[in-house]
């Protein structure tokens, strides 16, 4: 037997009064999470859910993500987390391909209305059988016909329950691909792949006694919900939860909650870094607190990382992994050396390999697609066997991702696979061009995509947001850019924006840039 719920269960039984989850003046305890999650799951059980089905939430970083997790898991189920950003038709297919018997989805705000999508008519879609509105007022009545809230799931349901004895393999965790690569999959995780992943808090980097994370990334994101809030609760840690990341906000709650691990992805560290408003904080004493930074999600700039690092006196620790992953495959450890621009070493259990289009093995150093093997991959794509196949092939998963390994077995992740621009013939990978491109004293964030060509193919463009009070010009930055590299690498095309797209997650969307 394993459930992924013993995170929580066994914190409650060593730590009960310890705080768990701290959501602006509301502080809950384990002992409160683990009894509401009960509950949760009591309400659920009197409706039929149990092992075998799958049960969907959308919802925010908000004490009731927890809440709801676990209590699907303590039934047996498994659960299914949707991007808060989704709309309504969005959210339909993602219930029908999920099989979805059940769904929790907070009521929203005026900024963020994911409460409103019952009148685009998607209650009608799939086969959901039961929708439950987590509102700000739990007394209050649902919003929306038809649907119930998640107080009144939860009323007069005892405050214990006997978790599901399910099994290693049963899948514990659906995470929907981004599907930039047409619809949507959803990764089946297992509760051994996610007890895992938690557990290798252990072995990355060293945890305080009963630390405190903020929580700004989505939880409904694996990077959020595996290294922090699943590896959180096994490591005793109070959760600090950000719904929304703010620079001004990130740092107000690192000084009140002394907070000191924090994870995030790069346009996290950048905002911070750049934020013209940060000194009005205790940054000495958020410096002193902060004893772990780790980035993911995508590459880190070392411009970034170095700056940061001097500012907050903290080493910001890389790694790498994917949803299919759950999702840590690679990190730069305490305990070794770590090198800027990498994404460290294969997390225990895990194996790594570089190959080329036919998947051969290639020399060192050399560029190619990352093939992982280990505890932590998925058990495949639900419903979808032969997507599942194509990136099994021999028994490794092919991630799509380019990168290369060094003499001391460190991992460098280049790009994408479909990201990398092929000039003229020549392969041209964006994150060197934005490498580079983020050394110019006046640039502050950059991305690069490749654009369509009459004759070379593909030509290269970046979009730039520029230092504050900078002057430089396109022109003038790619006459810097021709004298700093290769000629076929050297974007023609420079754009200066305010911003750049991004997801919920902070990455930037290259797609939209080339839409």
């Amino acid at each position: 037997m394993l459930n992924l719920a013993v995170l929580l269960e066994d914190s409650v039984r060593e730590v009960p009064d310890r705080i768990a989850v701290i959501f602006n003046e509301m502080k809950l305890t384990y002992a409160q999470v683990n009894a509401m999650a009960n509950q949760v799951a009591n309400g659920l059980a009197a409706k039929g859910i149990g092992h075998g089905d799958n049960v969907a939430l959308t919802c925010p970083n908000l004490p009731y993500f927890p809440i709801v997790y676990y209590g699907i898991l303590k039934t047996g189920a498994a659960v299914v987390p949707l991007n808060v950003l989704l709309k309504g038709r969005e959210i339909a297919y993602h219930l029908a391909d999920s099989d979805a018997k059940a769904y929790f989805c907070f009521e929203g705000t005026p900024e963020l209305p994911m409460g409103q999508f019952g009148h685009e008519g998607f209650l009608e879609a799939g086969e959901c059988d039961h929708f439950f509105m987590m509102t700000a007022n739990p007394a209050a009545p649902s919003p929306i016909e038809g649907t119930m809230t998640m107080g009144q799931l939860m009323v007069n349901q005892p405050p214990t329950f006997d978790t599901a004895a399910t099994q290693a393999d049963d899948t514990a965790v659906i995470l929907y691909t981004s599907g930039t690569t047409g619809q949507p999959k959803g990764a089946e995780l297992s509760h051994s792949n996610m007890v895992m992943n938690a557990r290798l808090a252990d072995n990355m980097f060293p945890i305080p006694e009963y630390p405190i994370h903020l929580i700004t990334l989505p939880l409904f994101h694996s990077f959020g919900q595996s290294v922090q809030m699943n590896g959180g609760f096994y490591t005793r840690a109070t959760l600090s939860l950000l719904p929304r990341f703010d620079p001004d906000t990130a740092l107000a709650i690192m000084d009140r909650d002394d907070v000191n691990i924090f994870a995030g992805v790069p346009t996290m560290y950048w905002a911070m870094l750049n934020f013209p408003g940060a000194d009005k904080h205790n940054l000495d004493k958020i410096s002193k607190n902060l004893s772990l930074a780790v980035s993911g999600g995508s590459a880190l700039p070392v411009e970034v990382l170095e700056k940061f690092g001097e500012r907050f006196s903290v080493k910001i620790l890389e790694g790498y992994g994917l949803s299919e992953t759950s999702p840590v495959a690679s990190f730069n450890r305490t305990d070794k050396p770590s090198k800027p621009g990498s994404v460290g070493l294969p997390v225990w259990g895990c194996e790594i390999r570089i190959v080329d289009a036919e998947d051969n093995d290639i020399p060192q150093g050399e560029q190619g697609e990352i093939l992982i093997k280990g505890h932590n991959i998925m058990k495949g794509y639900y419903k979808r066997p032969e997507a599942t196949a194509e990136v099994m092939r021999g028994g490794w998963f092919h991630s799509g991702d380019i990168g290369k390994i060094d003499e001391d077995g460190y991992i460098y992740i280049t790009d994408r696979v479909k990201d990398m621009i092929i000039r003229g013939g020549f392969n041209v990978y964006p994150r060197e061009i934005e490498e580079v491109l983020m050394t110019h004293p006046q640039v502050s964030l950059v991305a690069v995509i490749g654009v369509p060509h009459d004759s070379h193919g593909e030509e290269v463009k970046a979009f730039v947001i520029l230092q504050p009070n900078a002057t430089i010009t396109p022109d003038e930055l790619i006459e810097w850019s021709k004298a700093n590299m290769a000629a076929y690498k050297y974007p023609r095309f420079i754009e200066i924006r305010d911003s750049l797209p991004m997801t919920a997650t902070g990455k930037i969307l290259k797609r939209e840039l080339r839409d």
